[in-house]
């Protein structure tokens, strides 16, 4: 059977775990565990990964971090190999900590981020003891978990210093007394829902989005289709542009000025067209797009690049106008 594929690219986001071997415990006391999250920051910073979010469980581990240069094999290897040798050490013992190789989903950022952040968070008052409890008392449990990023999205004194609470707290009015609020509600809210977890979208092809995301991953960055199912790496693609060069690239090509495009409240085809482009080329998300075009919220520039794609299906003279910039902003040195 061909190994799942690890989809690598700059600003790509992802969930990731890995479990102990036979399901034992990769930590067998606290200081354990402080120094892993030590190899983690460590990791982190040599392979210049931000962490989004985590939980640590007896026996696995949970992770959120997006990539800004699509080396997450990299970083993964390092931070492995790294805490099982001190593992190993400390406790006179050899040979493999983990269950195989680490898995990891490819996350759609604006459809999913939240949901993923949510099902991490939860992990905790998931296990089979916690089942069958009040709402209540799970979300005491929840709150006297200490091995989690959660207490830091609730509570700015309990932060650790290497995580990036801000990227999902974009999604709930920022990082601010009233975001945190809602991201606390958000996840509480998970404890009584009887979906399915986000992680069984991923199953097979290994990405956690929605099917123009996956649509849109197939065709940007998947290397020859006879071929992939053989090999267990995709190539890396291009680094990204960046949104400012690309803005006045984007005006240039079309004769837009740059000032009226990004007007707040400006609502044009035009505008449209730029936000799909600022992120497929560049390395944000819909929150830094809104920012970018005017300080409009993140659901708006969704809706905006929903209904240009719309258009673009009724309007083949459309569709061809876009294909051309794209094109033109593929060969540009910016």
């Amino acid at each position: 059977m061909a190994r799942q594929l690890r989809i690598q690219y700059s600003g790509a986001y992802y969930h990731v775990t890995g479990r102990g071997n036979e399901r034992r415990d990769i930590y067998k006391d606290n200081d354990d565990y402080l120094i892993f999250l030590e190899k983690l920051s460590d990791s982190l910073e040599v392979y210049n990964v931000s962490l989004l979010g985590y939980v640590c469980m007896s026996n696995h581990y949970h992770l959120l971090v997006t990539t800004p240069e699509g080396n997450l094999s990299s970083l993964m290897r390092h931070f492995n190999i790294a805490y099982t040798s001190y593992f190993n050490r400390r406790h006179n013992r050899s040979g493999h900590l983990y269950q195989g190789r680490y898995k990891s989903y490819l996350v759609d950022a604006d459809n999913y981020l939240k949901e993923v952040s949510r099902y991490i968070h939860l992990n905790p008052v998931r296990v089979k003891p916690y089942a069958g409890m009040e709402t209540d008392q799970r979300i005491k449990i929840l709150n006297g978990f200490s091995r989690s990023s959660f207490p830091g999205y609730t509570n700015t004194k309990k932060r650790d210093d290497f995580v990036h609470y801000q990227t999902v707290l974009e999604y709930f009015g920022g990082d601010t007394k009233e975001g945190r609020a809602s991201y606390r509600q958000f996840v509480y809210r998970g404890l009584n829902k009887v979906e399915s977890s986000p992680l069984d979208i991923g199953k097979g092809n290994g990405i956690i989005g929605s099917y123009g995301f996956i649509s849109q991953i197939k065709e940007k960055y998947l290397i020859d289709q006879t071929s992939v199912r053989e090999q267990p790496n995709l190539k890396v693609i291009r680094s990204s542009y960046s949104p400012e060069k690309l803005i006045d690239a984007f005006c240039t090509l079309t004769g837009n000025d740059r000032n009226e495009i990004c007007r707040r409240g400006k609502n044009s085809t035009e505008r449209s067209m730029l936000m799909e482009l600022l992120y497929r080329f560049c390395s944000i998300k819909q929150p830094e797009i809104g920012r970018y075009l005017g300080n409009i919220d993140y659901s708006s520039v969704s809706i905006s690049r929903k209904r240009l794609r719309l258009k673009m299906e009724k309007d083949p003279a459309l569709k061809q106008r876009f294909d051309r910039l794209v094109d033109d902003l593929s060969k540009l040195k910016i």
